[in-house]
């Protein structure tokens, strides 16, 4: 497993990203995470659509509930775009999340359990055991088209960037 010490702060302090970093041109590796209701949900559940994985550390953060609302919104104008937001909150607590904010657009998914989508892309934070911020885009064969692993943790991804690549696949 590659350990990456050089591309993540927290709060201005370096942290170690592990797991195999994934980039433009790669196959997605399929991956499974829980639903609010504690079943299994697969990268192949989301079928032959162009794919937005927006990868957040904590829902219960400003930056990451900003991140997660404005997908929300953008789900609502985007067709064939299946828009999937992980985290390793528990689905308990994304569910209360989503109810409060309103969040029916996109699939809020938990990686707590194995940490399988962080560790298959490169997203988990070894010192905290939490995701990393970023988004991966998917074309509708699971190649990915877009990846950013956010450098400081409390920076917003590029929304802009990624919605052009996802706007250019439909």
């Amino acid at each position: 497993m590659s350990r990456r010490t050089d591309t993540l702060t927290v709060g201005g302090k370096p942290m170690t990203l592990i797991g195999t970093e994934v980039s433009v041109g790669d196959k997605a590796p399929e991956f499974t995470a829980l639903k609010a209701d504690m079943s299994p949900y697969s990268l192949s559940d989301a079928g032959d659509k162009v794919k937005v994985i927006s990868v957040v550390t904590s829902l219960d953060t400003g930056v990451c509930e900003t991140q997660t609302i404005r997908f929300n919104e953008e789900a609502a104008k985007l067709e064939d775009v299946v828009i999937i937001t992980i985290s390793v909150d528990l689905p308990f607590a994304q569910k209360r999340f989503c109810s409060a904010n309103d969040i029916d657009n996109v699939i809020t998914l938990s990686d707590y359990r194995e940490l399988d989508f962080g560790t298959k892309y490169g997203f988990e934070i070894e010192e905290l055991r939490l995701l990393s911020r970023g988004i991966v885009v998917l074309d509708k064969d699971n190649t990915v088209k877009h990846v950013e692993y956010v450098s400081e943790n409390s920076n917003q991804p590029d929304y802009d960037k990624a919605l052009e690549v996802v706007k250019g696949l439909i």
